[in-house]
């Protein structure tokens, strides 16, 4: 399973530069709206240190972590929605996102000019979710006014489907996104073919100067953040920059002499791997140790499926240890002896931090 995060925001707020950092692919970076044009995209792994205990005891030859996949769409202005600037060809790439990660700048730097004339980040907050807003509201406009068209000339009963999106159109209308609409499953359903933008999930980037990237969010922002259905946090892309330049040994000294315990870029990655509301369950052995990803709920011949179809189409039972306790015991055999190895049926319920042995036959 693979979740694709769309970075958006408007010109220069440093979304490239972000970008750059979490996958080192070398984005243009320049100084002028619309230097990114075609999505670039990077595959980031899921910072996991259970991943690195586990591989500790088996030392395989290959260790896998879970990915999140990461694309950096241009930046979008005001009149996104009608088509300024580039903007149906960047929100046509943002439909395709599972997620939003929108870059809102909190810095100052008069070589790098601000496409709204100041540094505002709640307002480009509001820019960028408005324009996201009214090109849902077109989008649910028009297809609820063929579904009535429709219902009237055939008699068809389409009721439940013209209810779901005259709600999403009324709440879109009084200036709030999707994803602070509560619907059932049923009302989600009949909108997910509509493919809409504010029904993705969003976390809110402060990008902020190098002397505050220990800081916490603005309250502001955070409240602003929250009002869209979403949560902020602190980066700063420049310094994130520097730190994906150096060796491993060298970013503990960098990041203890700013005040951090960690890279801002390793908690954007959690954040997004947990905005969907993804776990990690694992395979370990002498071959290898990999991470894999599956929505909560997920079950048992489910979670086969993400390994191999034939895992789940001949799935047996799943022999299921949590990772900690593994871990603790340094061996499957050791766990054995304690008890504290489950045999598991198809609908068992996966939980974070399972390590699965999967039994088939086909």
């Amino acid at each position: 399973m693979a979740l694709s995060v769309g970075i958006v925001g408007l010109p220069n707020a440093g979304k490239s530069t972000l970008f750059n950092a979490l996958t080192r692919a070398g984005a243009q970076v320049g100084n002028y709206p619309f230097t990114t044009i075609e999505p670039n995209t990077g595959v980031v792994p899921v910072p996991d240190a259970r991943l690195q205990r586990l591989a500790a005891i088996f030392t395989p030859p290959r260790v896998i972590p879970a990915t999140v996949t990461f694309t950096d769409i241009a930046g979008l202005v005001r009149g996104a929605s009608r088509g300024e600037g580039l903007g149906n060809q960047f929100l046509g790439h943002i439909r395709e996102c599972d997620a939003v990660c929108l870059v809102a700048r909190a810095f100052e730097d008069p070589d790098v000019s601000h496409v709204e004339g100041e540094v505002d980040p709640v307002r480009d907050l509001e820019v960028v979710d408005l324009e996201l807003q009214l090109a849902d509201l077109d989008t649910v406009g028009r297809r609820l006014e063929r579904a009535e068209k429709t219902a009237r000339l055939q008699r068809e009963k389409g009721e439940e489907a013209i209810a779901a999106m005259r709600r999403a159109r009324d709440h879109l209308d009084s200036g709030q996104p999707l994803r602070t609409l509560e619907m059932t499953a049923e009302e989600r359903a009949h909108l997910r073919d509509l493919f809409p933008l504010t029904l993705h999930p969003l976390i809110v980037v402060v990008n902020v100067a190098e002397g505050d990237a220990a800081s916490e969010p603005p309250a502001a922002v955070r409240e602003a953040a929250r009002h869209h259905g979403g949560d902020a946090l602190v980066i700063s892309a420049r310094i994130e920059a520097e730190i994906s330049e150096l060796s491993v040994e060298d970013r503990r000294e960098f990041l203890d002499s700013l005040g951090l315990r960690e890279a801002g870029l390793d908690r954007l990655a959690r954040e997004a791997y947990a905005l969907l509301d993804l776990i990690t369950f694992f395979t370990a052995g002498e071959k290898e140790v990999r991470a894999w990803t599956l929505r909560r709920g997920g079950t048992a011949v489910e979670a086969a499926g993400t390994i191999h179809t034939d895992f789940a189409r001949g799935f047996i039972r799943a022999e299921v240890t949590a990772a900690e306790e593994l871990i603790a015991a340094g061996s499957y055999a050791a766990v054995r002896d304690t008890g504290k190895q489950r045999l598991e049926g198809r609908d068992y319920v996966v939980r974070d931090g399972d390590v699965v042995h999967f039994r088939f036959n086909v």
